[in-house]
């Protein structure tokens, strides 16, 4: 039978014909549902996270349960209004990389940390010593500051303020440096062979080839939830690939281009396990070691998380009020009014996870667009993906199976993924419509890209300065902002001059 349209709160409503489906932030899902919409949102930020953590050195069960605690926070203190999940970020990888291979660092660690670090450097081991670690953690807990700062600025003053200090012609070249300087890296992974394999080198370019190709044509051809996956997938080719060629050398040693973790190595610094460990056992804890070098070299590049959050806030506030108008609700969910607290939020986010031994995040793109595909903005979706991220990583055979994965498979993916870092810098400058045309910009960009490019190149990433090694990108970014503000001195009197004639 036709239902007729029932009025409600000024709006028309269908009973039973094309409801709109989907959840807004304050809204539930049922029990089954809403574990399986957790489960997706893990799915999700899992491939880039674990990348994050293979290419640091950091530990993956101690970065997958930051993620799921800095999470937590986040929506806590956002007022469990803003549905966004926090993940580790790509930014910092070459601050990091720079940091603990630097000689300030090498020198206050132990003699066995410091062999675990050079055997690190040269692809013998999957993991940084907890020493060095713990010092990278100081400066990540202190980078925290700058997007507190930021979101203070943001609540007191206004957006406006924040984009005067770092305007797009300097966290655009700034997000350019952080990938392009990373290139050596990528290459040099994309060749690495497993500690036994001796087969023909040629062949550990078809997995890191196969597995960036992949990649890129799942990123360009497959749609919806898949579109979202293209790391996971084409991950996945690149262990296929490898397989066969193991299975194809007579499966011996010499063809096999896994790297075996045994569960000893895997747990050696866990805080607790299950008898041996073998099947549980809790993350690698650690404290922060405070560094002067650490905040140098890792503080600034806060900096370029600013605008990607920002412009994440932008995305879901209109993908949310989209959904509530269709769904028929009065109530207005204005989460842009909320920059300030979401960037406060990805500030602590950074304090919680450098604290237990993490690598620096922030919130989540592929989340966002998964729940802009769904319809589910759910904050209890993403409580729930925190708690089941925090209870995944505690599973020894999964963390084994991560480590596993080639080192050439992650080569494949690093082209992609810090090629598109570089490319993203480009499209903030163009987004906020950059005045090439600028001495004032020309300069900014120019000396921000050559100082972190050049210091990468002829400096191994560390620029020797009055006695101090300053990280390449660090460097680049705070000279880019004394310029700006030396450049932008006397430009509103300029202004009001131009207007007057």
């Amino acid at each position: 039978m036709y239902a007729f349209p029932k009025k409600k709160k000024g709006k028309f409503t269908m009973n039973n014909r094309n409801p709109v489906v989907g959840y807004l932030p304050d809204e539930r899902p049922t029990t089954w549902r809403l574990f399986l919409y957790a489960l997706q949102q893990v799915i999700v930020m899992f491939p880039a996270t674990v990348t994050v953590a293979l290419i640091t050195g950091f530990q993956v069960s101690t970065t997958i349960f930051a993620s799921g605690l800095a999470t937590l926070f986040f929506i806590l203190i956002t007022g469990k209004k803003i549905p966004l999940y926090y993940g580790s970020s790509f930014a910092y990888l070459t601050a990091i990389a720079g940091l603990v291979t630097s000689e300030a660092i090498m020198g206050k660690l132990s003699p066995e940390a410091l062999e675990q670090l050079n055997a690190w450097k040269d692809g013998l081991v999957a993991t940084l010593p907890m020493e060095a670690v713990q010092y990278a953690q100081f400066g990540i807990v202190m980078s925290g500051f700058i997007s507190i700062i930021a979101g203070l600025i943001v609540r007191f003053s206004g957006a406006k303020a924040v984009e005067k200090i770092l305007p797009a012609s300097i966290t655009g070249p700034v997000a350019m440096i952080i990938g392009l300087t990373l290139a050596g890296n990528a290459l040099g992974d994309a060749y690495t062979a497993s500690a036994t394999f001796t087969g023909d080198s040629g062949l550990v370019w078809v997995v890191s080839l196969s597995t960036l190709l992949s990649t890129i044509l799942f990123s360009r051809y497959f749609k919806g939830f898949l579109g979202q996956l293209p790391l996971l997938l084409g991950a996945g080719v690149g262990c296929l690939v490898a397989a066969v060629i193991y299975w194809i050398g007579g499966s011996t040693a010499d063809y096999n281009l896994f790297d075996i973790m045994s569960v000893d190595m895997v747990v050696a610094d866990s805080t607790w396990k299950l008898g041996t460990g073998s099947f549980f056992a809790l993350p690698a804890f650690s404290l922060p070691k405070i560094s002067l070098e650490a905040v140098l070299a890792i503080m600034p590049v806060a900096i370029a998380t600013i605008p990607e959050s920002t412009a994440h806030m932008y995305q879901l506030d209109i993908y949310v009020n989209d959904i509530a108008k269709k769904k028929g609700t009065e109530k207005k969910y204005n989460l842009i009014s909320m920059l300030d607290r979401n960037l406060i939020g990805d500030g602590i986010g950074d304090m919680i996870t450098g604290f237990i031994g993490g690598p620096a995040g922030t919130n989540y793109g592929e989340n966002i667009s998964t729940m802009a595909i769904t319809k589910v903005f759910s904050v209890p979706v993403l409580i729930v993906a925190a708690i089941l991220a925090m209870i995944i990583s505690c599973f020894t055979p999964l963390i084994q199976a991560i480590y596993a994965i080639p080192t050439a498979v992650i080569g494949g993916l690093e082209i992609y993924l810090f090629g598109a870092i570089a490319a993203q810098g480009i499209a903030i400058m163009i987004d906020k419509k950059v005045d090439m045309f600028s001495a004032k910009n020309i300069a900014v960009i120019a000396s921000i890209i050559v100082i972190g490019v050049g210091g990468q190149y002829a400096f191994g990433g560390n620029i020797p300065f009055f006695g101090m090694d300053i990280p390449c990108v660090a460097g680049a970014a705070i000279f880019g902002i004394l310029l700006n503000l030396l450049l932008s001195i006397g430009e509103k009197k300029e202004e009001k001059e131009e207007i007057q004639e």
